[in-house]
């Protein structure tokens, strides 16, 4: 068999500048935080804010620029605190406002900004305003504080229209029969995902006056941005029309690649993406400019075409909106190609970094997405069950390090998942008694739902818990398989999943690729099975072939994805040193 080819590494022309603008967040790595399953730290076997102040010192080592959190609020859990019933506490379970106080300023001790989730679209039917309007009369001014509406039919007892829960089942529930109901019986209320989860009415000029307040208590706390929760959401098409659709939450990937990089991340139907949430982001941009320190706004907006997400960041809106189309992009190189070029394209037009990401909290991990089949990943990706066709562990962790590393060599911004940096696949055996997903249990377990991207981490391989906390007790169990991916199994061992990102980290600061411009390696231009660019002084080549590819000889490895043709991936690379497939390097520019 002859040797490969050696391919010289030359860019073209740029197809990205980074915008003008030293804010931040234009190319800041930023840490996802699940509270409940990062740290606990009063052994009661959920994760705290106490457990996330305890390893700090953790993504510190790791080198990201900020943490994001998700929601900690009070809440009754009924979707693991996205359902909130006071926006301005902390929840016992996740502990108190001083212990937020104190992980913030060890956070920013740390040089880490912080982020905290907002959850606009919805509060939970426990919040007091939901109580009120539960005890009001329809037409008052409680009920019009949400999406309250007559049933159709002479009687009222059909749902105002056909509107499907993205959790399964309707997107109505009627109230019980009451004395002051109207003259068609008990109104319906809107809930786009559980019951117990009613839609606000965003035309209420209420509704935005308290959360313009919402934010103003935790900006005076010091918190740097806000990820907002189903960004896309809060405006409902006028006269809520039927739609025939089906609204999911995460659906699968189109390997096509489609010029408008659509890849079918988007959620379509008179329910999302109307014009009218634009208004709302401005007033909250406005808001956010009063205070000093770049403060920024993250669109949680699952929403295609890119140009049609572009909208969010205009220069008078959000300042960053994940990326779903690349999360959701086939480990393909045409399709990546044209996912990054449509990315990149679009948000340029507006000024924006694009916000890359491959894992969160609602998805299928992406060290077990990228070990499954093609057919199975083209399936629904937010959660994988033990009946279900299984991921190949090792050819998820490869692709994953590859894929991981050719995001982090991209310019923007990135998001990491907590446990990403440690290689962690999805627990995808777990038992339907311990599954607490609303997800899983609205559609009567069709839905595997997100528990198992949702697992506590593993810090110590010899702990009970594997040091999840001071106890053995963990709110969803552990796969045995998670001692070998703890934290101490990694810290400074050579090739580690946590080294590479720790590696990649550094020479991403060092080289200042989140700001870099990006140029296409000119013989890969139209590959199949390479994806080859340069940002700045810095060349990054993943082979997503079937074939080794040939690096030149002279060629510097700054960081390596797994090992090279020739040995451990660092150092100056020898004559014939090839790299592998489902591989990603990082070269120092010729």
């Amino acid at each position: 068999m002859s040797a490969p080819t050696v391919v010289p590494l030359i860019a073209g022309e740029p197809v990205h500048s980074p915008a003008p603008g030293a804010e931040w967040w234009r190319h800041a790595v930023i840490y996802q935080v699940y509270p409940r399953s990062f740290a606990d730290g009063n052994g009661d076997g959920v994760g705290d804010l106490p457990g996330v102040t305890r390893r700090l010192d953790h993504l510190k080592q790791l080198g990201v620029d900020a943490v994001w959190l998700s929601p900690f609020y009070r809440s009754p859990q009924k979707d693991a605190g996205y359902d909130v019933s006071d926006y301005r506490d902390v929840d016992p379970l996740f502990g108190t406002l001083e212990d937020f106080d104190e992980m913030l300023a060890g956070a920013h001790q740390r040089g880490m900004r912080v982020i905290v989730d907002v959850v606009p679209n919805h509060t939970s039917d426990q919040h007091v305003w939901f109580q009120e309007a539960l005890a009001a009369a329809p037409g008052t001014p409680e009920r019009e504080r949400y999406m309250f509406r007559d049933g159709r039919g002479l009687a009222g007892d059909e749902a105002p229209n056909n509107w499907q829960s993205i959790f399964g089942g309707p997107a109505w529930t009627r109230l019980a029969p009451g004395e002051d109901d109207g003259p068609l019986g008990p109104q319906w209320y809107l809930h786009l995902f559980d019951s117990s989860q009613p839609d606000l009415n965003w035309e209420n000029p209420e509704v935005r006056t308290e959360f313009e307040d919402v934010l103003r208590f935790w900006l005076d706390k010091g918190v740097d941005g806000f990820r907002i929760d189903v960004a896309h959401g809060m405006i409902k098409a006028p006269g809520l029309p039927d739609w025939a659709g089906k609204v999911a939450m995460v659906e699968g990937t189109d390997p096509g690649a489609p010029e408008d990089g659509a890849t079918g991340a988007g959620n379509n139907g008179p329910m999302f993406d109307q014009d009218g949430v634009h208004d709302i982001y401005r007033a909250w941009h406005q808001l956010l400019a009063g205070y000093d320190g770049d403060r920024c706004l993250v669109a949680e907006a699952w929403v295609e075409p890119l140009s049609r997400l572009a909208n969010y960041v205009r220069a008078d809106e959000m300042q960053q909106a994940f990326n779903f189309a690349f999360l959701t992009t086939p480990w393909n190189a045409p399709a990546l190609r044209t996912t990054v070029n449509v990315s990149l394209a679009a948000m340029d037009e507006v000024g924006a970094p694009s916000t890359w990401v491959l894992s969160n909290h609602d998805v299928v991990r992406h060290a077990s997405r990228l070990g499954l089949s093609a057919e199975a990943s083209a399936g629904p990706l937010n959660g994988i069950a033990a009946h279900d066709p299984q991921p190949d562990e090792e050819l998820g962790l490869r692709r994953a390090r590859a894929a991981s590393l050719l995001m982090l060599g991209l310019p923007g911004s990135a998001y990491l998942y907590q446990g990403e940096e440690l290689g962690l696949p999805d627990h995808t055996a777990l038992p339907s008694e311990v599954r607490q997903d609303p997800a899983f249990f609205r559609t009567e377990g069709a839905e595997a739902g997100r528990d198992g991207c949702r697992v506590p981490l593993p810090w110590s391989a010899d702990d009970a818990g594997f040091g999840f906390g001071p106890t053995a007790a963990t709110w969803l169990p552990q796969p045995a398989s998670y001692a070998r991916y703890a934290a101490d199994q990694q810290y400074g061992v050579p090739g580690s999943t946590f080294e590479m990102y720790r590696a990649a980290l550094e020479v991403r600061h060092a080289h200042e690729l989140g700001q870099g411009r990006l140029a296409w390696v000119e013989a890969y231009a139209d590959s199949t099975d390479v994806l080859a660019f340069q940002v700045n002084d810095v060349v990054v080549v993943a082979n997503l072939g079937e074939s080794p590819v040939a690096l030149p000889a002279e060629a510097e490895v700054l960081v390596a994805s797994g090992p090279l043709g020739s040995g451990d991936g660092s150092g100056v690379a020898d004559d014939g040193v090839t790299l592998p497939l489902d591989t990603t390097v990082w070269l120092r520019a010729l």
